[in-house]
């Protein structure tokens, strides 16, 4: 890109999983359509718009690759790390090449191994989760004694898998969580009905090392379920009528660390950022980002006056807001509704009143849509809104899906928005 860059100012704000599709408790409208957005209206009137299918069509995408696309990487399937990579290094884990890594969910089984919930409740005690986790390292016992294995608990019911044996191991292997398909490296997300059950780990290929990884998986789900049902923590949780943390569901392999080019270099500027989760952080942290401490998740005024003062020194912060993205897992429409409006006052609001939209635009999209009824990720477009006093307006008036598709920039990749916002900051069109 052109050293020109280097004078563009931009907040770059990914709302996760916020797009969505018409909800009868909603009067049949998006959440964002039946939301009260005053600041995210005056940004759109004052831009344009358009929209994005984050990974490619009929890829309903988790949110590493999706996020990866919005920033401008698109990767060959076969030469993506994995999820379960990215958050390893998100969280700091001893990880090298060779090594396997998984993203792995606590859920609950009934008595007949059924999951009822993959995700255990999603508000899960710190102390639970890292005293099962604790459990599961210091009783398991692979086939070899010169397996290792971390558990890593990170947020709620999240947590990853780092198995490390003398010799290299596979990641074309299938996912556990029945919930997830792996294609070529890629984790998608599939249709799934009410009735699923762990599925048993498989190699993807017949060499030596697939099969011998695809074994150590199957192994450590074994035993980890004998583990975490024998676990005093869970008769506790049993009593307190909890949910059981009583499974693992593993899925998004990977065996190396992703070699990219840096995003400062890519795009010629000081990129930044402003994330919170371990998959955000372990991108940011491949792409040498640059990362601001502003709070927890829902610290709005503070991400938006850390993202805002980012300016003084930084071409582009990107912020990635998590709240609308479990309201749609969990298939609440008017929740999501309620948090979008929540973000519009508390960071939009606060954001507007601390930049000169003279000098710094303000970009809005979203690495993937989350649609309540679904209660999962699909390949559904998702809003792009480029706004500034700079940007010639082109007469859309709500951060919409059905708005976005009235707006001039059409049609993107995820991959491809970075580059067409610089053109057009830069075209001042």
């Amino acid at each position: 890109m052109s050293i020109n860059n280097s004078e563009i100012k931009i907040v770059y704000v990914l709302l996760d999983g916020v797009g969505d599709l018409p909800h009868p408790d909603i009067e049949n409208k998006t959440p964002l359509e039946n939301a009260n957005t005053p600041n995210l209206d005056r940004l759109a009137t004052n831009g344009k718009m358009g929209q994005v299918i984050s990974v490619g069509k009929g890829i309903a995408p988790e949110s590493d690759i999706a996020v990866f696309n919005m920033l401008g990487y698109k990767f060959h399937h076969a030469d993506y790390a994995g999820r379960g990579v990215i958050e390893a290094i998100g969280i700091g884990i001893d990880f090298k090449n060779g090594d396997l890594a998984l993203r792995g969910n606590f859920a609950t089984l009934d008595e007949k191994s059924v999951i009822i919930d993959r995700r255990a409740g999603r508000n899960i005690e710190k102390d639970d989760a890292t005293g099962i986790a604790k459990e599961i390292e210091e009783k398991i016992t692979f086939s070899s004694p010169l397996i290792s294995v971390v558990v890593a608990p990170t947020i709620g019911h999240r947590v990853v898998i780092r198995i490390r044996d003398e010799h290299p191991l596979s990641a074309n292997i299938s996912n556990t969580d029945p919930a997830y398909a792996r294609v070529d490296g890629m984790g998608i997300a599939k249709a799934v009905g009410d009735f699923l059950k762990i599925e048993r780990c498989l190699p993807l290929d017949d060499t030596d090392s697939s099969l011998l990884t695809s074994d150590l998986v199957n192994e450590f789900t074994e035993q980890s379920l004998k583990i975490m049902k024998d676990s005093e923590i869970n008769k506790n949780r049993n009593i307190q009528k909890k949910k059981l943390l009583n499974s693992i569901l593993l899925r998004d392999a990977g065996n190396k660390i992703p070699n990219v080019q840096y995003i400062n270099e890519k795009y010629s500027m000081n990129f930044s950022c402003i994330v919170d989760m371990p998959v955000e952080i372990g991108i940011s942290n491949i792409l040498k980002m640059k990362a601001f401490s502003a709070g927890g998740l829902t610290d709005y005024e503070e991400k938006a006056i850390v993202a805002a003062k980012a300016m003084d020194t930084e071409n582009a912060i990107y912020v990635h807001l998590k709240g609308p993205d479990e309201f749609g897992h969990d298939g609440d429409a008017v929740g999501k509704m309620k948090n979008i409006e929540e973000i519009d006052k508390r960071f939009f609001g606060t954001l507007l009143e601390n930049i000169d939209m003279e000098n710094v635009m303000v970009v809005i999209s979203a690495d993937h849509s989350t649609p309540c009824i679904n209660k999962g990720h699909s390949d559904d477009p998702v809003p792009l809104l480029v706004s500034g006093n700079k940007i010639k307006s082109d007469e859309t008036e709500r951060f919409t899906e059905n708005e976005s598709k009235k707006g001039e920039i059409g049609m993107l990749e995820g991959a491809q928005v970075l580059d067409t916002v610089l053109n057009i900051i830069k075209s001042k069109n």
